[in-house]
């Protein structure tokens, strides 16, 4: 099967180098995303890659605590992650990070060390693909069901907040991540969504501007929105209420059984 592979890290010359020789030499699908958490959330999320290879480079407990975001896809083993780095670079990371499992790769590159764990990785999920075949069919009734889980469509700029708030839900509705309102337009064209969990405060377009584009479409305007604020923006808030309209708001960090509530409270 063809891997994904996502390169990202602050040795942007290795990242391209390896990037180049993946696509040019295997054929691979490689994407590239900046060293940030808002970048590296939104790219493994859209992207899915199979193949995380993170690229070093003079780095501090601040930087290598950035590829914490990857914590979670580390732990499920949805991915797996290749860290290039030198010595120095190897040390900082392994005093600082908060991933679990990792496989390193010595600078200067071996090519031929990391085909040949990227031919390992492609085995492996070609047995796990061919065991799910053997071992594990679908059959879906046509009488169907009365019961379908309701989407809610969580709009966050926090990379944790998202995550919190994922794993908060997941156990009852299906749940879907964007981390701008400015690419809330192009996942309301994709799913069906039954409530959207807005942040109040963002860059380039906040809670209250994304609310008000919502709301002047006729395809959007009856989505149930709920704000998520912090208690210094409480006051703003109500007053947005009276003005937009949306079915509430629900105080940062949020608390499950709150959260959970508020929706029970709109969606029934």
């Amino acid at each position: 099967m063809e891997l994904k592979i996502l390169l990202t890290g602050h040795n942007r010359r290795i990242s391209t180098d390896i990037s180049d020789h993946l696509k040019n030499e295997r054929g691979c699908f490689a994407v590239s995303c900046s060293p940030t958490k808002s970048a590296l959330f939104a790219t493994v999320l859209s992207e899915l890659p199979n193949v995380i290879i993170i690229c070093l480079g003079d780095e501090t407990k601040e930087t290598v605590k950035t590829f914490d975001v990857l914590r979670e896809c580390n732990r499920l083993g949805a991915a797996t992650l290749i860290v290039v780095a030198n010595d120095p670079d190897r040390k900082t990371f392994i005093n600082h990070t908060g991933l679990e499992r990792v496989f390193f790769l010595a600078r200067p590159v071996s090519l031929f060390a990391l085909y040949d764990k990227l031919n390992e990785i492609e085995e492996k999920l070609e047995q796990e693909k061919e065991c799910g075949r053997k071992l594990l069919t679908e059959w879906t009734n046509p009488v169907g069901t009365d019961y379908t889980r309701k989407h809610i469509l969580v709009v966050d700029d926090d990379p944790e907040q998202l995550s919190q708030i994922k794993e908060h839900l997941k156990e009852f509705y299906e749940v879907t991540l964007v981390t701008s309102g400015k690419n809330i337009e192009k996942c309301l064209q994709r799913y069906h969504v039954d409530l959207i969990l807005l942040d109040y405060l963002m860059p380039e377009m906040d809670g209250p501007q994304t609310l008000a584009l919502l709301r002047v479409n006729p395809d959007y305007k009856d989505i149930p929105v709920i704000f998520l604020t912090g208690v210094s923006e409480k006051e703003t808030v109500i007053k947005t209420l009276v003005e937009l309209k949306p079915e509430g708001y629900v105080l940062k960090p949020t608390k499950k059984s709150d959260l959970v509530a508020k929706i029970i409270d709109v969606l029934g």
